[in-house]
Protein backbone atom coordinates (compact mmCIF):
# COMPACT_ATOMS: atom_id res chain seq x y z
CA UNK A 1 0.00 0.00 0.00
CA UNK A 2 1.53 3.58 -0.94
CA UNK A 3 1.78 6.08 2.04
CA UNK A 4 0.83 9.62 1.67
CA UNK A 5 4.61 10.76 1.20
CA UNK A 6 4.70 8.01 -1.77
CA UNK A 7 1.91 9.09 -3.28
CA UNK A 8 2.75 12.81 -3.23
CA UNK A 9 5.96 12.28 -4.23
CA UNK A 10 4.78 9.89 -7.01
CA UNK A 11 2.48 12.91 -8.04
CA UNK A 12 5.09 15.40 -7.87
CA UNK A 13 6.77 14.14 -10.74
CA UNK A 14 3.90 14.14 -13.19
CA UNK A 15 5.42 16.39 -16.39
CA UNK A 16 4.67 20.12 -15.87
CA UNK A 17 3.60 21.24 -19.47
CA UNK A 18 2.72 25.07 -19.68
CA UNK A 19 0.39 25.86 -22.54
CA UNK A 20 -0.55 29.12 -23.89
CA UNK A 21 -3.69 31.00 -21.79
CA UNK A 22 -6.83 29.09 -23.40
CA UNK A 23 -10.18 31.36 -23.36
CA UNK A 24 -12.22 27.59 -22.77
CA UNK A 25 -10.82 27.81 -18.97
CA UNK A 26 -13.36 30.32 -17.56
CA UNK A 27 -16.17 28.30 -18.69
CA UNK A 28 -14.90 24.78 -17.46
CA UNK A 29 -14.63 26.38 -14.43
CA UNK A 30 -17.71 27.35 -14.12
CA UNK A 31 -18.92 23.44 -15.55
CA UNK A 32 -17.03 21.97 -12.50
CA UNK A 33 -18.68 24.50 -10.06
CA UNK A 34 -21.79 24.01 -11.12
CA UNK A 35 -21.39 20.06 -11.07
CA UNK A 36 -20.18 19.93 -7.41
CA UNK A 37 -23.29 22.21 -6.42
CA UNK A 38 -24.86 20.26 -8.16
CA UNK A 39 -23.94 16.37 -6.86
CA UNK A 40 -22.51 17.37 -3.66
CA UNK A 41 -24.48 18.50 -0.25
CA UNK A 42 -25.09 21.89 0.11
CA UNK A 43 -25.04 22.57 3.40
CA UNK A 44 -21.35 21.85 3.58
CA UNK A 45 -20.30 24.07 0.59
CA UNK A 46 -19.45 27.99 1.18
CA UNK A 47 -17.74 30.20 -1.91
CA UNK A 48 -16.03 28.18 -5.08
CA UNK A 49 -13.10 29.96 -6.54
CA UNK A 50 -11.39 29.63 -9.78
CA UNK A 51 -7.96 30.71 -8.89
CA UNK A 52 -4.21 29.72 -10.22
CA UNK A 53 -2.71 30.70 -13.45
CA UNK A 54 -5.66 29.45 -15.83
CA UNK A 55 -7.64 32.48 -13.96
CA UNK A 56 -5.47 34.92 -15.71
CA UNK A 57 -6.25 35.94 -18.85
CA UNK A 58 -3.60 35.86 -21.10
CA UNK A 59 -1.36 33.47 -18.76
CA UNK A 60 0.68 30.59 -19.86
CA UNK A 61 -0.36 27.65 -17.57
CA UNK A 62 -1.03 23.95 -16.91
CA UNK A 63 -3.61 23.39 -18.60
CA UNK A 64 -5.30 22.54 -15.23
CA UNK A 65 -8.26 23.92 -13.82
CA UNK A 66 -7.80 24.93 -10.15
CA UNK A 67 -10.98 25.35 -7.22
CA UNK A 68 -10.95 26.49 -4.26
CA UNK A 69 -13.78 24.79 -2.45
CA UNK A 70 -14.78 26.75 0.47
CA UNK A 71 -16.19 23.32 3.55
CA UNK A 72 -17.74 24.15 6.12
CA UNK A 73 -16.32 21.36 7.79
CA UNK A 74 -13.87 18.67 6.81
CA UNK A 75 -14.49 15.56 8.87
CA UNK A 76 -17.97 16.14 7.05
CA UNK A 77 -16.36 16.30 3.53
CA UNK A 78 -14.32 12.84 4.34
CA UNK A 79 -17.61 11.24 4.94
CA UNK A 80 -20.51 12.81 2.92
CA UNK A 81 -18.21 14.55 -0.02
CA UNK A 82 -15.25 12.28 -0.53
CA UNK A 83 -17.55 8.77 -1.51
CA UNK A 84 -19.46 10.85 -3.94
CA UNK A 85 -16.72 12.66 -5.88
CA UNK A 86 -14.54 9.23 -5.64
CA UNK A 87 -17.51 7.29 -7.27
CA UNK A 88 -16.95 9.73 -10.03
CA UNK A 89 -13.80 8.79 -10.33
CA UNK A 90 -12.20 11.62 -8.82
CA UNK A 91 -8.48 10.78 -7.25
CA UNK A 92 -9.00 11.86 -3.39
CA UNK A 93 -5.86 12.37 -1.03
CA UNK A 94 -6.03 14.12 2.40
CA UNK A 95 -3.44 16.15 1.83
CA UNK A 96 -1.24 18.83 4.37
CA UNK A 97 -1.58 22.27 3.35
CA UNK A 98 2.36 22.63 2.54
CA UNK A 99 4.08 19.42 3.29
CA UNK A 100 3.92 16.65 5.81
CA UNK A 101 6.47 17.89 7.98
CA UNK A 102 5.59 21.54 8.27
CA UNK A 103 2.33 20.73 10.85
CA UNK A 104 0.19 22.40 9.34
CA UNK A 105 -3.42 21.16 8.72
CA UNK A 106 -4.81 18.78 6.15
CA UNK A 107 -7.60 19.43 3.71
CA UNK A 108 -9.25 17.55 1.05
CA UNK A 109 -7.77 17.55 -2.57
CA UNK A 110 -8.95 15.62 -5.55
CA UNK A 111 -7.81 15.64 -8.93
CA UNK A 112 -10.22 14.88 -12.11
CA UNK A 113 -8.86 13.57 -15.12
CA UNK A 114 -10.41 12.92 -18.74
CA UNK A 115 -10.84 9.57 -20.86
CA UNK A 116 -6.97 9.58 -21.55
CA UNK A 117 -5.97 9.60 -17.53
CA UNK A 118 -4.41 13.74 -17.93
CA UNK A 119 -5.10 15.72 -14.98
CA UNK A 120 -8.43 18.43 -15.63
CA UNK A 121 -9.31 19.99 -12.30
CA UNK A 122 -8.04 20.25 -9.07
CA UNK A 123 -10.14 20.81 -6.55
CA UNK A 124 -9.01 22.44 -3.16
CA UNK A 125 -11.33 22.00 -0.39
CA UNK A 126 -10.71 24.05 2.77
CA UNK A 127 -12.70 25.79 5.96
CA UNK A 128 -12.97 29.26 5.32
CA UNK A 129 -9.90 30.19 7.93
CA UNK A 130 -7.18 28.31 5.93
CA UNK A 131 -4.23 30.53 4.25
CA UNK A 132 -5.77 28.97 1.39
CA UNK A 133 -7.64 31.79 0.47
CA UNK A 134 -4.71 34.37 0.18
CA UNK A 135 -4.40 33.03 -3.24
CA UNK A 136 -7.20 35.10 -4.13
CA UNK A 137 -4.97 37.68 -3.06
CA UNK A 138 -2.22 36.63 -5.64
CA UNK A 139 -4.96 36.19 -8.25
CA UNK A 140 -6.79 39.56 -7.83
CA UNK A 141 -3.55 41.32 -8.10
CA UNK A 142 -2.29 39.71 -11.26
CA UNK A 143 -5.41 40.29 -12.97
CA UNK A 144 -4.97 44.22 -12.42
CA UNK A 145 -1.60 44.17 -12.89
CA UNK A 146 -0.86 42.65 -16.46
CA UNK A 147 2.74 43.39 -16.57
CA UNK A 148 3.56 41.42 -13.16
CA UNK A 149 1.35 38.87 -14.51
CA UNK A 150 3.80 39.02 -17.37
CA UNK A 151 6.49 38.30 -15.22
CA UNK A 152 5.04 35.40 -13.74
CA UNK A 153 4.45 33.52 -16.86
CA UNK A 154 8.41 33.71 -17.79
CA UNK A 155 9.66 32.97 -14.80
CA UNK A 156 6.54 30.14 -14.99
CA UNK A 157 8.03 29.25 -18.30
CA UNK A 158 11.59 29.35 -17.15
CA UNK A 159 10.83 27.02 -13.85
CA UNK A 160 9.01 24.53 -16.77
CA UNK A 161 12.15 23.75 -18.25
CA UNK A 162 14.64 23.28 -16.21
CA UNK A 163 12.18 21.39 -14.01
CA UNK A 164 10.07 19.92 -16.30
CA UNK A 165 9.41 16.53 -13.87
CA UNK A 166 9.54 18.24 -10.69
CA UNK A 167 6.50 20.20 -9.37
CA UNK A 168 8.46 20.74 -5.88
CA UNK A 169 11.48 22.60 -7.58
CA UNK A 170 8.33 24.38 -10.26
CA UNK A 171 6.79 25.58 -7.06
CA UNK A 172 9.65 26.58 -4.72
CA UNK A 173 11.22 28.45 -7.62
CA UNK A 174 8.18 30.33 -7.74
CA UNK A 175 7.69 31.13 -3.73
CA UNK A 176 9.93 34.14 -3.61
CA UNK A 177 8.51 35.80 -7.04
CA UNK A 178 5.08 35.04 -5.12
CA UNK A 179 6.05 36.07 -1.86
CA UNK A 180 7.15 39.90 -3.38
CA UNK A 181 3.65 40.39 -5.28
CA UNK A 182 1.64 39.26 -1.55
CA UNK A 183 3.72 41.54 -0.02
CA UNK A 184 2.94 44.59 -2.60
CA UNK A 185 -0.84 43.40 -2.96
CA UNK A 186 -0.48 44.13 0.96
CA UNK A 187 0.60 47.35 0.52
CA UNK A 188 -1.98 48.32 -2.32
Amino acid sequence: METLEERLARLARDEISLVPYDSWWPELFRRERDHLRACLPAELLGRIEHFGSTAIPGLAAKPIIDLLVEVTDLEATQVRIVPILEAQGYDYLWRPAISVDDGLPFYAWFIKRDDAGARTHHIHMVESHFTQWDSLIFRDYLLTHPGIAQEYQELKLQLAAAHPNDREAYTVGKSEFIGRVMLAASRS
